[in-house]
């Protein structure tokens, strides 16, 4: 950490001795209060409850800016890298820190393509659950299990190893993800090709079978393409922090990647999507376009149970980038499948034209955000409403390990331990059964 560039003084109303602490300015965002020494200067602790005010790393990978609507990787505006990049391109950014050259890219493409096979045994490990079981606990199961088999790579604190366990992940996620849908179908495992693209790649596992063949089509690939680039990464969100906490007790990459599945598979994180989705089909059950402005008026209801799922964003309080991309996409896909009078679609731009001129949504900022559009797009593809949450863990496992591969790298970083008020009861004699009142 470089020197502190201004202080702030802590004064206490009881009579402690005031404290200066470090203040540090970031390239942009807001600055941050250094309080690594509060505790053993003063005797207490902050209290942030979801860690609504803290920073608890320095990181060099994301940016969100959520006044402005704004998401940056390492740098560069979230909407050019969807309209000029594709996955692999955007993933070579966030685990690098530079966009590759035409010799790099084709080199680290060839490195993940080549990568895509997963060890014959771990076919065993689906069959060991029920068909119905939800692809998340699959996923949760057989990533974490991919450190039984790769034991050449998990020495955390050798840089060659965290680069294989890397490009493994990136690699066999695509196949894992897509095992598990065969599976819950019925259908047989589908093995990659490596003269695909990833994405490409990616939907000829979930879509192919050996009855015949299946040729992918190329605004379909892009636009999936374009999902996992707006999912990439987020910056210290829930599931992220979980992949930091997880690694910094050691814990090998396997082991973190599946706990940050474990939680984003949490339906307040990356089952949003599937929850918009949902609401839409809860809608038009009851009525369609006509019945929204009921809906609308249940939502408003403070006494009523029902949520619009799909609006608003815990750091965004403007129009989320990646929800404009998106709907870009939910057109260019629908139009090439002849669905753009798709009553879902229809019911969603209603839907987002009555919140965004509503007094009630416009004053609170609750404006789309990608999972609205996201679950529209991925029904349209093809993909199941319980495999949602996948595909985003699928995209976000490169922002995981990137995060988690800074966390290793930094000198400052130490196992993670918040700390807590407690307000229970004070220290008390245990009482003899006999003589304890009901």
């Amino acid at each position: 950490m470089t020197p502190a560039d201004y202080k702030a003084t802590l004064s206490f109303t009881n009579g402690a001795k005031s404290l200066d602490l470090p203040v540090y300015k970031g390239t942009i965002g807001p600055d941050v209060v250094d309080i690594r020494k509060l505790y053993n200067e003063t005797g207490v602790f902050t209290y942030d409850p979801g860690f609504m005010s803290t920073a608890a790393c320095n990181s060099t990978i994301t940016y969100i800016d959520g006044d402005k609507g704004e998401l940056l990787y390492r740098g560069y505006p979230i909407e050019q890298l969807a309209q000029n990049c594709d996955f692999l391109e955007t993933a070579y950014l966030l685990l690098n820190g530079e966009l590759p050259t035409t010799p790099q890219l084709k080199e680290f493409d060839h490195t993940v393509m080549h990568h895509t096979m997963v060890h014959e045994q771990m076919q065993f490990f689906y069959r060991g659950f029920r068909r119905d079981a939800h692809p998340m606990a699959v996923l949760v199961g057989v990533v974490g299990a991919l450190s039984s088999f790769y034991h050449d790579s998990l020495d955390i604190n050798d840089p060659h190893h965290r680069e294989v366990s890397a490009i493994r992940l990136i690699a066999k996620l695509p196949t894992l993800v897509a095992m598990a849908h065969k599976y819950n179908v019925g259908q047989p495992f589908i093995y990659p090709r490596n003269d695909l693209s990833y994405s490409a790649n990616f939907m000829h596992m979930m879509f192919a079978t050996p009855a015949e063949p299946y040729k992918t089509n190329d605004v379909l690939v892009r636009a999936l393409d374009r999902i996992l680039i707006l999912h990439a990464d987020h910056e210290q969100n829930a599931s992220t922090s979980t992949v930091r906490l997880a690694g910094s007790s050691g814990a090998n990459p396997f082991a973190c990647i599946a706990a940050g599945i474990a939680c984003l598979w949490g339906p307040a994180h990356g089952g949003a999507n599937e929850a918009a989705l949902n609401m839409l089909y809860d809608i038009q059950k009851h009525g369609g376009v006509e019945k929204i402005g009921e809906f609308i008026t249940k939502v408003k209801d403070k006494n009523s149970s029902v949520k619009l799922m799909g609006f608003g964003h815990r750091v965004y309080k403007n129009y989320d980038p990646r929800a404009k991309l998106m709907r870009e996409t939910c057109h260019e896909v629908l139009g090439e499948l002849g669905l753009h009078d798709d009553p879902l679609f229809k019911l969603a731009m209603a839907l987002e034209k009555i919140a965004l001129e509503d007094d009630y949504f416009v004053s609170r900022k609750l404006y789309p955000n990608v999972d609205f559009y996201s679950g529209i797009v991925q029904k349209a593809l093809g993909i199941p409403v319980s495999l949602f949450t996948g595909i985003f863990a699928l995209a976000r496992t490169v922002g995981w390990i990137a995060q988690w591969n800074e966390m290793i790298s930094d000198p400052e970083q130490k196992i993670g331990r918040p700390r807590q008020l407690f307000v229970g009861s004070p220290v008390r004699d245990v009482v003899p059964i006999a003589k304890r009142s009901a």
